[in-house]
C-alpha cells in the first residue's frame, strides 16, 4: 500500500487527492489548515466560481503570463473540457458566459465545494482539517514524511504539496506552502502580487470613487516607454484603480514598483475614435448645446461626475458657454480625453491579491509529472508554483490541472 499525503485542499489539492485516490491501494490523506476544503474556492468568480475558461490551448496560454508555457504537458492530461466533463459527472451543471467564461448553472461556489467534499468521502480520502503542515521530513533526498504544528510525524511516501501562494491569507494560503519547499533547497521566485488592485495619490482619482468605465484602453508607460495595454473596464477606488483590466495589467506593474521603477497609466476614454473623429465629435455636441455652460456640454459624451474633473485637467472652466471655446482649447480636451494620466504609487498588498505571482522555480519541477527535480516523492500542484494567469477562469484551470496531473502521477510512480 503507497501512502500519498496531500498539502493543502484548495483546487489543485483536491483533485490531487482524488486522482491519487483512484488507485484502490493507496492510502491518501489530505491535510487542511483550515476547518474546511476549499476557503478560496469560496470566494472566486464573486463568490460564483469561475472554474475555467473553454478557451482552445494557445489562448489559454497566453492568458497565463506567469510561466504558462509550463503547462502544456499538464493541460494535455486534463482541459477545460476535462474539468466541465468531470463536474457535470459529479452533479454541478455549467454553463459559459461572457469571454467564454465557466460558472455552475446555481452561480453558487459553495455548491462546488460541497460537491468536491462528497467526492472525497465517496473516493475514501482521509480528511484532516485544522491540520497545518509545518515540515516535509525527508532522508537521503526522498520524502518519509510529514510534521504537523502539532508535533504529530504522519509517514508518508509521496507528498504532494498544494499549500496556495500568499494571496487571501485568511484562506489558508499563508506562504506556508512555499516556505515548505524552500527548507528543502527549492529555489522561490521573488512572490509579488497579481491580480490586484492599484494605488495613486491623486485626488481626483479618488474623488471618483465607484465610477466604472467600460470600452476604455489603458496603456501602461514604465520609466517613460509604453510597456503593455489592454481594451475593456477599469473602475475608480478610494485609494486608485482597479477592475478586470487594470488587475490584467498589475502583475507586471507590481514587479516594476518592487524595482522602484516609475510606473503610470494612460486611460484613452474613447478609443474608438480617431483625434480627428473625436474633435468632430465634440463640435457636434457643443452646436447641439451651444447655450450651455461646458460643465453641461458634455452630457452625452462622459459620465456626469467625470466632466469637472476633466474640464478641470484641460485647464478649461466649466462655467465657460460651449459656443466660446476656442479651437486650441478643444484641441487640448480633445488630447485630455484620450490620455488621462494616472501616476501609480503602489500596488494593494499581497495579501489583497487574487493570486500569487512567484513560488517554487518550475525549472526545478518535472512539467509531465509536476514531481520534484531536487526531492524523490515530492509532487507540486496549485499556486505554490511560479504560474499565474489573468483573470477569466485561467488561474482555477491551472490549479486543477496540475492537481490531476500531480494525482495522477504520484499515485502510479
Amino acid at each position: 500500500m503507497k501512502k500519498i499525503v496531500v498539502i493543502g485542499a484548495g483546487a489543485a489539492g483536491i483533485l490531487a487527492a482524488l486522482q491519487a485516490a483512484k488507485k484502490d491501494d493507496n492510502k491518501v490523506i489530505l491535510m487542511e489548515r483550515n476547518d474546511r476544503i476549499g476557503r478560496k474556492l469560496m470566494i472566486t468568480g464573486k463568490g460564483r466560481c469561475n472554474i475555467t475558461n473553454v478557451a482552445d490551448l494557445p489562448t489559454f496560454i497566453k492568458n497565463i503570463p506567469g510561466n504558462g508555457k509550463f503547462l502544456y504537458s499538464a493541460f494535455r492530461n486534463f482541459f477545460n473540457d476535462d474539468v466541465i466533463s468531470f463536474f457535470e459527472k459529479i452533479g454541478v451543471a455549467t454553463k459559459v458566459e461572457r469571454g467564454g467564461r465557466v460558472f455552475p448553472q446555481s452561480d453558487r461556489a459553495v455548491e462546488v465545494v460541497d460537491t468536491l467534499c462528497k467526492c472525497l468521502y465517496d473516493a475514501k480520502v482521509e480528511l484532516q482539517l485544522n491540520t497545518k503542515a509545518m515540515k516535509i521530513i525527508t532522508a537521503d533526498h526522498k520524502v518519509t514524511g510529514v510534521k504537523t504544528a502539532v508535533g504529530q510525524i504522519t509517514s508518508a511516501d509521496v507528498v504532494i504539496l498544494a499549500a496556495g501562494g500568499a494571496s487571501y491569507p485568511a484562506t489558508g494560503s499563508d506562504g506556508n506552502g512555499v516556505y515548505l519547499a524552500s527548507v528543502l533547497g527549492h529555489t522561490i521566485e521573488e512572490l509579488h502580487p497579481a491580480l490586484v488592485p492599484l494605488e495613486t495619490d491623486l485626488d481626483w482619482v479618488k474623488n471618483l470613487q465607484g465610477l466604472s468605465l467600460r470600452n476604455v484602453r489603458v496603456s501602461v508607460f514604465t520609466e517613460g516607454k509604453k510597456s503593455a495595454e489592454m481594451f475593456g473596464e477599469m473602475m475608480f477606488t478610494h485609494f486608485g484603480v482597479t477592475g478586470p483590466i487594470i488587475l490584467s495589467l498589475s502583475r507586471a506593474i507590481a514587479i516594476s514598483l518592487s524595482k522602484r521603477q516609475k510606473v503610470f497609466l494612460t486611460i484613452n476614454l474613447k478609443p474608438a475614435l480617431t483625434p480627428e473623429q473625436l474633435d468632430a465629435r465634440l463640435q457636434r455636441d457643443f452646436k447641439k448645446y451651444a447655450h450651455k455652460q461646458m460643465k453641461n456640454a458634455m452630457i452625452d459624451l462622459l459620465p456626469h461626475r467625470l466632466i469637472p474633473i476633466i474640464l478641470d485637467l484641460a485647464y478649461i472652466s466649466g462655467e465657460k458657454p460651449a459656443d466660446q471655446l476656442t479651437k486650441k482649447e478643444r484641441y487640448k480636451l480633445v488630447a485630455t480625453l484620450r490620455n488621462l494620466s494616472v501616476d501609480i504609487t503602489k500596488s494593494r498588498p499581497l495579501a489583497e491579491a487574487i493570486v500569487t505571482c512567484g513560488g517554487v522555480n518550475v525549472k526545478e519541477i518535472d512539467p509531465k509529472t509536476m514531481q520534484s527535480k531536487l526531492i524523490d516523492g515530492l509532487y507540486f500542484a496549485g499556486e505554490v508554483v511560479d504560474v499565474d494567469g489573468y483573470t477569466g477562469g485561467f488561474n482555477l484551470q491551472a490549479a486543477f490541472s496540475m492537481g490531476y496531473t500531480a494525482g495522477k502521477n504520484a499515485a502510479d510512480c
